[in-house]
C-alpha cells in the first residue's frame, strides 16, 4: 500500500512540472481581428525594417550587423526581450506587456536616428509610425482587457552618436535587433492566432 502511493506520488510529481510547463492553449480573450491585425502590422514593420537594413548597406556599405556587435554594446544598443512570450511560459497579459515595452523601446531608438541620412529618412520614418501604430494597436487591447500599463514603459537611456559612422552603424544594429524582436513577435502571434 505504501509502495502504491509512494508510487502514485512520484508520477504526480512527474507529471507536475509538465503541466506547470505547458503553455496556455490559444488566447480566446483576444480577438482573432487584433490578432491578425497586429500579424499585418509585424509583417510591414519587417519589410519597413528590411528596406532601411538595404539602404544603409548600400548607402554606407554597413552590410554585416554581426561585425558591428561589439560597437552595438559601446553604444549601449538596448534589446528588448520577449522572455514572457515563450512557449514554455507564455502568459498573455505579461507577454502584451512586453510587446507595448519593447515597442515603445525601438521608438525611442529609431527617433535615436533622425538625421542618419536623407536615402534612408523616408523609410525610417515610416517605420517609426509604423512601430508607434503597433504599439498603439497593444495597448488599447490590453486597455480592451483591463489590463493597461499605467503610463509608458521606461525606455532607458537616449542614444547619442559621436560620429556619423556611430550613426550609421547604430542604423543597422537598431534595424537588426527590431528585426530579432519583430520575428519572435511574429512566432508567437501567429501561435495565439491558430484556432
Amino acid at each position: 500500500m505504501k509502495l502504491m502511493a509512494l508510487l502514485l506520488l512520484l508520477w504526480h510529481t512527474a507529471l507536475w512540472p509538465v503541466q506547470e510547463a505547458t503553455p496556455l492553449g490559444p488566447a480566446s480573450s483576444l480577438p482573432p481581428s487584433f490578432l491578425l491585425q497586429c500579424l499585418e502590422q509585424v509583417r510591414k514593420i519587417r519589410a519597413d525594417g528590411a528596406v532601411l537594413q538595404e539602404r544603409l548597406c548600400a548607402t554606407h556599405k554597413l552590410c554585416h550587423p554581426e561585425e558591428l556587435v561589439l560597437l552595438g554594446h559601446s553604444l549601449g544598443i538596448a534589446q528588448a526581450p520577449l522572455s514572457s512570450c515563450s512557449s514554455q511560459t507564455l502568459e498573455v497579459v505579461d507577454c502584451l506587456s512586453q510587446l507595448h515595452g519593447g515597442l515603445f523601446l525601438y521608438q525611442g531608438l529609431l527617433q535615436a536616428l533622425a538625421g542618419i541620412s536623407p536615402e534612408v529618412t523616408p523609410t525610417l520614418d515610416l517605420l517609426q509610425l509604423d512601430v508607434k501604430d503597433f504599439a498603439i494597436n497593444i495597448r488599447q487591447q490590453m486597455e480592451d482587457l483591463g489590463v493597461a500599463p499605467t503610463g509608458q514603459p521606461t525606455q532607458g537611456p537616449m542614444l547619442t552618436f559621436t560620429s556619423a559612422f556611430q550613426r550609421q552603424a547604430g542604423g543597422v544594429l537598431v534595424a537588426s535587433n527590431l528585426q530579432s524582436f519583430l520575428e519572435q513577435a511574429y512566432r508567437v502571434l501567429r501561435y495565439l492566432a491558430q484556432p
